[in-house]
């Protein structure tokens, strides 16, 4: 326990703010309390599932329950043995090799319980007990990158193993990934892109996996941008509650695809008690369990054309069709396997834009994608030589040039820069909180 607080000193805010930086953004499973016999079972959680109803989930399984997709689970770690997931997670990867172990508290409670929301198939007499997942024959595969927040070792994990995020992208992608979820991601005030995660991302893309983050959970606190929703390609997903509002502590940011529910969630534990959790992790697991359904139905989809497909049939769409706080409205898998049926098929192709149009500077070192900044620089140089030229032949003035160049979008763009703290660390999770089912 600390002592008495004493007075808030520069130096005492400064640590403070980087406690906070660091802070995995999970659901703080701390904090919960025993639900109870009737949650310890399972029993009669499914009547408080919410989220199901309001993603259409039901009327999509009319068509598919996922049955054939891979999903990754970037996280925690996963508990394949709890009940509700038995079967459907198998194999993975730890990419940390250090922490607490499988049976310690500290072990796989944010991943178990993402794992439940995307791909639970229940259990007990015909399934009744326990959480249904909104892709319940999906498959899951974990890729433990993160400690819990409570784990002792984080803080060394995260300079050990910076590159854990990156690594496991690429290692999904190469082993089957029809979806990478990630319910993670940093929203502090020093977040920043990383060349080796966005070099990742792009790479699992072109594999041919969809990749899905939350959005941040920074709305009641500044709405900084959280990597890697903000890296192009990726379908960030902000949360709403039960009456598809914005819920508070849903990011606002020009990257938002969708929302999805993440408020009052019923979520699996490996304590195998069940838990209600808030947070964008939780929505992005239902669009991850959404794109699933999508992937089953339409395998022949690029991931461009599955990220279109989810932003076009979501519901409860905003006055002028987008916004930053639900992105086109709320994840509707149903719609979307509809709509596909009527797309021809088209391969993925290399992503056009790139971060050198909206941040300048030296970004961080190390890992792949340096020689696609390079490559980009020339070429926009070349353009600047070119539109120079032009403008002497002409007899165009400086000031119309400046007019001419591409303007980077949403509402903090301008003031976006590459930064690099030269830590190396992976990023923090979801800042969410949770108490029991009752």
């Amino acid at each position: 326990m600390s002592g008495p607080k004493g007075p808030r000193t520069p130096a005492r805010r400064a640590r403070r703010a980087a406690a906070r930086a660091i802070t995995l953004l999970l659901c703080a499973l701390l904090a919960l309390l025993p639900a109870g016999p009737a949650a310890a079972e399972g029993e009669g959680v499914q009547d408080q599932e919410w989220g199901l109803k309001a993603v259409n989930a039901k009327e999509a399984w009319k068509t598919t329950k996922g049955r054939g997709v891979t999903v990754a689970v970037l996280d925690t770690g996963v508990d394949s043995d709890h009940p509700d997931l038995r079967n459907n997670a198998r194999g993975g990867k730890d990419l940390l090799r250090m922490g607490a172990g499988k049976g310690d508290r500290e072990w796989a409670r944010h991943g178990t319980a993402m794992a439940g929301i995307i791909a639970g198939h229940g259990h007990g007499p015909n399934g009744r007990d326990g959480v249904i997942g909104v892709a319940p024959q999906a498959r899951i595969l974990p890729v433990r990158v993160l400690l819990e927040d409570s784990d002792p070792q984080r803080r060394k994990a995260r300079k050990a193993r910076g590159a854990a995020l990156a690594d496991g992208i690429r290692w999904a992608a190469d082993h089957g990934a029809d979806v990478i979820n990630l319910s993670l991601g940093d929203d502090s005030r020093s977040a920043h892109p990383d060349a080796r995660e966005d070099a990742a991302v792009r790479y699992a893309q072109r594999k041919g996996a969809v990749v899905v983050a939350s959005a941040g959970n920074g709305g009641e606190d500044g709405d900084h941008v959280s990597y890697p929703a903000a890296y192009p390609g990726v379908i960030a997903v902000a949360a709403v509650d039960r009456y598809g509002a914005r819920a508070a502590f849903s990011t606002r940011r020009w990257y938002a695809t969708v929302a999805a529910p993440g408020k009052d969630i019923v979520i699996a534990d490996p304590d195998r008690t069940y838990y209600e959790g808030w947070g964008t992790s939780a929505a992005c697991a239902f669009v991850s369990g959404a794109v699933a359904l999508v992937r089953a139905a339409h395998p022949e989809l690029s991931p461009a054309q599955i990220k279109e497909l989810i932003a076009d049939t979501a519901r409860n769409t905003p006055e002028g069709g987008r916004s930053d706080a639900v992105g086109t409205g709320v994840v509707d898998p149903s719609a979307a396997i509809e709509m596909g049926s009527h797309l021809k098929p088209r391969k993925q192709r290399p992503r056009v834009h790139s971060y050198a149009e909206e941040h300048f500077g030296t970004g961080p070192g190390g890992g792949g994608g340096s020689s696609g900044w390079v490559a980009t620089g020339a070429a926009v140089l070349g353009l600047l030589l070119i539109a120079c030229a032009f403008a002497i032949r002409s007899g165009l003035s400086l000031r119309h040039l400046r007019l001419l160049r591409p303007r980077p979008t949403g509402p903090s763009a301008h003031s976006a820069v590459w930064r690099h703290d030269g830590s190396g660390g992976s990023r923090s999770e979801d800042r969410e909180d949770g108490r029991p089912a009752s």
